[in-house]
């Protein structure tokens, strides 16, 4: 049997891909589970894994060139003596486009999908589902564990079999292995939608090191990135939602002091800011939440979302989960370990994109205030300026020094009205100058 490899899905938002690299060359064996391409998506770099055993016959697209989300780009041959069949039907195939239904639409009939790679396009990671359609971390008697699991289950000895996964779709990933072999937590099961049964699986990939962005030449036009073009499609979507700013001046002498007391333990700014704003979003969810055709979703968490600009163009946002919930250390910690993965693109889909509320802080570049826009998906984003000394009148009259902040808050009005950003920002700015050091708590 010939099977047909295509383009999958890394994201919801993914509309086509980037081949990194083939880890197989034409006429390699190829088994379950290995690695046979990268694949670039909007922002990060995935292995891509193959739930088919045989031979590599025919990469169909190059490492370097783009292809749509379910065009095929490669064949696998069960056997040696069907690799010239399946270069036959590439030929035949060469010059157009064939694009797998299955991973545009609902999916196809039990026996179909046992022949086609469909791949999901909800899910965070492509996992196979069983045939009530929940997700499994077993497929065909095999456990779905990603290439660093398996690799750490090597060093730690640690037995797979009948270790549940809680990673998407209870895939087992590194964290499992840690908590099996005594060494940290298991992370709590992700909640995602159930994807289109798939045959091929993404999981993270190894590190690699990040090539510095190539100079820029005058008068040349430089094509955009993936990430860039990820940016822009998002950037225009915002465009139909209609939104409005609110600013707010806040004092943050008292913040710049516990800045100064907590930083020697590895607490950054952007932590600080994150925690404050969580806890201030626990006393008004209606800025937590977003427009649907429905209504108004109200998420089950607090995901605080902070922009980050990357070395090599675009823009990425690396999702700090219940930000209302974890401590100020770990939120840092946490913090550091995405901006690490995020500028390596080493980051899950659902480690950007599950943001419920975005913080954009151009402050560290000095910039006094500005207006952001709001992100697809969300109903709020807030842009933070430069804290700076300022003479401000003081409560008994008198002129007196203070450093202070601006920030300027972007809503969707079809979700939140001015008067409820405007509270938003007096609670956030109270929690800010008068009780800062509850955040330590």
């Amino acid at each position: 049997m010939i099977n047909e490899v295509f383009m999958p899905a890394l994201s919801s938002t993914m509309t086509e891909g980037k081949i990194v690299s083939w880890t197989k060359s034409p006429g390699d064996k190829v088994e379950r589970g290995e690695t046979v391409l990268v694949v670039e998506s909007d922002k990060a770099d995935m292995d891509v894994e193959s739930f088919y055993e045989g031979y590599l016959a025919v990469i169909m697209v190059p490492a370097g060139e783009s292809a749509p989300v379910g065009q095929t780009i490669a064949f696998i041959a069960e056997t040696e003596a069907e690799i010239e069949t399946a270069k036959q039907k590439a030929g035949g195939q060469s010059g157009t486009t064939t694009t797998n239904p299955a991973a545009v639409s609902a999916p196809a009939d039990a026996s179909t999908q046992t022949r086609q790679a469909a791949i999901a396009t909800e899910a965070t990671v492509a996992t196979p589902t069983n045939g009530n359609g929940a997700s499994s971390s077993v497929s065909s008697g095999r456990t779905i564990v990603s290439p660093r699991a398996r690799k750490l289950a090597k060093e730690l000895k640690v037995d797979l079999a009948g270790l549940k996964g809680s990673g998407p779709h209870g895939r087992i990933v590194a964290q499992d292995i840690e908590a099996a072999a005594g060494k940290s937590q298991p992370a709590a099961p992700a909640v995602t939608p159930a994807p289109v049964a798939t045959p091929i699986a993404v999981s993270p990939p190894k590190p690699a090191p990040v090539a510095a962005p190539a100079p820029v030449v005058p008068g040349q036009v430089v094509p955009l990135t993936t990430l860039q073009n990820a940016v822009v499609r998002n950037m225009m979507v915002s465009l139909s939602v209609p939104t409005y700013h609110v600013g707010y001046t806040i004092t943050t002498d008292n913040l710049d002091k516990l800045y100064k007391q907590v930083k020697s333990k590895g607490v950054t700014m952007s932590a600080l800011l994150a925690k404050a704003v969580a806890v201030t979003l626990q006393k008004h969810p209606l800025l937590n939440a977003s427009y649907t055709e429905q209504g108004i979703s109200y998420p089950s968490a607090i995901n605080i979302s902070v922009a980050v600009a990357m070395e090599d163009g675009g823009l990425i946002t690396p999702v700090l989960k219940n930000a209302d919930q974890a401590d100020l250390y770990s939120l840092s910690r946490t913090w550091k370990d995405l901006v690490d993965r995020a500028r390596a693109k080493q980051l899950q889909p659902d480690e950007y994109n599950s943001g419920t509320f975005t913080i954009s802080n151009l402050g560290m570049f000095g910039v006094d205030r500005f207006d952001a826009i709001l992100p697809p998906g969300q109903g709020s984003i807030l842009a933070i300026g430069a804290s700076r000394p300022q003479m401000v009148a003081t409560d008994d009259g008198l002129f007196g020094v203070k450093r202070q902040m601006q920030v300027n808050i972007t809503c969707d009005h079809r979700v939140i009205y001015g008067a409820h950003a405007a509270a938003f920002l007096k609670d956030l700015a109270t929690l800010i100058e008068t009780n800062t050091q509850s955040l330590t708590l």
